[in-house]
């Protein structure tokens, strides 16, 4: 059953903030690639004309690995990735941190996991 909804988020600090339509009822993607892995995000993705940035953009750095397609943005003073930019099968895409939502519940969450370290 589809979850959509308007939430807000953003980095650990509150530089970052942002708002996103995102359903919440699809499956959010734990992976286990060295870069997930290691900071535990789980993801959920959107079209990026269901993300808006709120502030922070100059609060950004952008870190891209691997292919090097995605733009990882990380708050330059937290160090939080909050969300990252790409393209998708359907256009320019916004991964969403989902632990980085605003009073969100984990446990709530339909996990889904990704072996990402073996692509």
């Amino acid at each position: 059953m589809a979850q959509v909804e308007k939430r807000s988020g953003g980095c650990q600090c509150g530089k970052v903030r942002f708002e996103v339509t995102v359903d919440l009822g699809a499956p959010v993607i734990s992976c286990n690639c060295s870069m997930c892995g290691r900071s535990g995000t789980l993801l959920t993705f959107v079209p990026a004309d269901q993300f808006t940035l709120l502030s922070g953009e100059g609060e950004l750095t952008d870190y891209r690995f691997n292919k090097h397609v995605i733009h990882h943005l990380f708050c330059k003073v937290c160090g939080i990735k909050s969300f990252a930019r790409g393209s998708g099968p359907k256009g320019p895409t916004v991964a969403i941190n989902t632990r980085c939502l605003d009073d969100i519940d984990i446990e709530k969450l339909n996990i889904t996991r990704v072996d990402g370290k073996s692509r």
